[in-house]
Parts: structure tokens; sequence; C-alpha cells
């Protein structure tokens, strides 16, 4: 059986179907570990290919519960590419199954937002140091920040720490109207990423969610969010790749690839990325498909309904492999223990076939 049916099983037998991506990658050329840069603003001038300098967008108002995880609002990506394929397994397209169908990535997007940070550090554009204070309208509920009664005062670099390592909204939303939005979606097309649109943060999230059920305040939200049969609830713009923020499977595992490569923008940048990937909390999903030894920098994604992982798979022997997995269940709901357990499973089958293309052993399941 081929591994793109294997993988499609597996998703079947969780309720769900999947869209994934994996590729080798060289990490040779990355510059030192996966760990953050000093401490300070780094250089004063900006080296090639950094960050834009931009302006700051206002906080928007008022204090709601976050929905899970993070998507993006209203705006419509590039054209769609046709019906979801498996495409065939080579050395170039790696590990395929609706590689190239455009897919609402979630809190994924976090990924970009940090590294267009750690670019504006570098370029000494932003202080990390530099303190802020997040308040009660900031605070958009969930983890991190995101939940705290009280206010909170937090560097720079720690709402990136947030951002990346629990998936705090509100860390991500205060980070992004310093970083500027515009920002992050000029990196996407400075790597690449042609197919990658971003067109909001997490309160623009939560404001879409709110007027799809024509909600005020999250309390509201909650209770005709229920009432909604499963159908409604599936055309919820944040779950809709033409009005959220989206990409495809392959672009997302070329984004880690870059990454890991020091190809997208300064090494200290890529360094301070993919050491806060490798700090994430969460570790039912990819972490849960490998055996003990092997190296996880990764990103979660969640939505009722939609759960998302992307991350970089190291082995002790230092072979690495780029994944990214989506996988939608036909249950509409946000924690689904046998959704997630199917995207490990995904991941190790896809990662496998690439060894074992590549003469490395495998480990049984």
């Amino acid at each position: 059986m081929r591994v793109e049916e294997r993988i499609r099983e597996v998703f079947a037998r969780a309720g769900a179907e999947g869209a994934l991506h994996a590729m080798r990658i060289d990490t040779a050329g990355a510059a030192g570990p996966a760990t953050a840069p000093p401490d300070g603003p780094g250089p004063a001038t900006a080296p090639p290919g950094s960050p834009r300098p931009s302006a700051a967008s206002p906080d928007g108002p008022g204090r709601a519960a976050a929905p899970p995880d993070h998507p993006g609002p209203a705006a419509a990506p590039p054209d769609h590419p046709g019906p979801a394929v498996a495409h065939p397994r080579s050395a170039s397209h790696g590990v395929c199954l609706a590689a190239d169908t455009p897919v609402a990535i979630s809190s994924v997007f976090k990924v970009l937002l940090v590294l267009e940070f750690a670019r504006q550090v570098a370029a000494g554009q932003l202080d990390p140091r530099e303190r802020v204070l997040v308040t009660d309208g900031q605070r958009l509920g969930g983890w991190g920040i995101a939940g705290c009664v009280d206010d909170v005062e937090v560097s720079l670099r720690d709402l990136a720490y947030f951002a990346l390592t629990v998936s705090d909204n509100s860390a991500a939303d205060v980070l992004l109207s310093r970083v500027g939005l515009d920002t992050v979606g000029l990196l996407a097309r400075e790597l690449g990423l042609a197919r990658t649109r971003i067109v909001g943060g997490p309160r623009e999230a939560l404001a879409s969610m709110l007027g799809d059920v024509g909600a005020r305040t999250a309390e509201e939200f909650a209770s005709r969010y229920r009432a909604l049969p499963d159908e409604g609830k599936r055309r919820l713009s944040v779950l809709d790749p033409e009005r959220a923020n989206a990409s495809t499977p392959r672009e997302v595992t070329r984004l880690l690839d870059l990454i890991w490569r020091d190809a997208a923008g300064p090494p200290e940048a890529c360094a301070q990325v993919r050491a806060l990937m490798g700090r994430q909390v969460f570790r039912h999903r990819l972490t849960s498909g490998f055996p003990d030894g092997v190296r996880i920098a990764a990103k979660t994604g969640t939505l009722p309904g939609l759960h998302i992982e992307a991350g970089v798979v190291r082995w002790p022997e230092g072979d690495a492999y780029a994944v990214a997995v989506f996988a939608r269940s036909q249950a509409m709901a946000a924690d689904l223990t046998r959704v997630d357990a199917a995207i490990g499973t995904a991941a190790r089958i896809a990662v496998d076939s690439l060894r074992t293309g590549a003469d490395r052993p495998r480990l049984p399941l």
C-alpha cells in the first residue's frame, strides 16, 4: 500500500480527513544550535533580507474569551488550486497528501509572527527588552497571559515566548500590534510563500466568530455556538481558507525548511524561532507518534473540527524532517484525542517512508 493511502486510512479511522506534507531538510548550513540570541536589541543596521519598518496598529477594544488557538478574519487568499489530491512521492515532493490545497492555519500563523519579530530585533528596529503592560482590554482568554486576571508587565521577547510555547493569543495580539500586520504578510511574500495569506490576528479572529453567530460577548457566543448544527459550525469564517489566515501544507514545510537552514532571515532570528518552537509545551500530536530520543520543535493550531501541527522532527542520528499535518474531523469539537493521535501516527508513517529511502532503520510504531 502506498504511503499516502496508509496515511489516509489513519485519518479515516480517527473520523477525519487529512492533508500532509513531509520532507527531509538539510540543517548543515544552520549557524549554531537552536538557542535564543543574546540579550539586547541587535545590530544597528539591517542585514540583507531584514524586515521592513512598520507602524504599530492600535489594540482593539474590549475583553472577551478567545477562540481555541487562532486562525484569522475575512480576506481572500490566492486562487484555489483545485480539489484535494494526493501527489506522488518523490525526492522533490516528499510525502504529499492534499499538500497544495489551501487550509486555514490557525495558530501556526504565530511562527511567521515571531520570525518577523526576531528579524526586526536583529535589524535593530525593536529592543526585545522593551516592556509592555497587558491590561484587561487586551486579554483574550486562554493560555498564558491571555487567561490572567490581573494586568501583566512583560518584555517583547517574552511575548514571543508565550506566543510560541503555549500559543498565548493575547501575547500574539500585543506582539502583532508592535510588529505590524503588514510586515508579517510581506515576510511571507519575501520568503516565496505565494499561497500564504496573513490577514489578521487573534483579536480579529475572535471578532469574526462573534459576528458569524450574531453574538456581542463570549458568553453569548458560547450559547449560540452550542445551538448550531455541525454544518453551521463548519461555515465559520475562521475555518474557511478563503476568509482566514491560510497557507498550504507544502508552504508550511517550506517555511520550516527556510528557518532551519538560516535562510528565512539573519541566523540569530532563525535560531530564536527554532529555540522557542523546541520549547512548545503541547506534546499530544506530532510527539505522540515518535519514540523517546527524537527531538521535535513544533507549533499547534486548534479550532473546533480542525487540528493542526507543523514542526521539525530530528532523529538522534541528525537527520531532520519538516512535517505539516492538518486534520479536519467529522465531529465539531476542539478536544478529540483520537484525531490528535492520528496526527502523530500519520507524521511517523511519512517520516519513516523518507528515512527508509535514506537507508535509515525504521522503528516499530
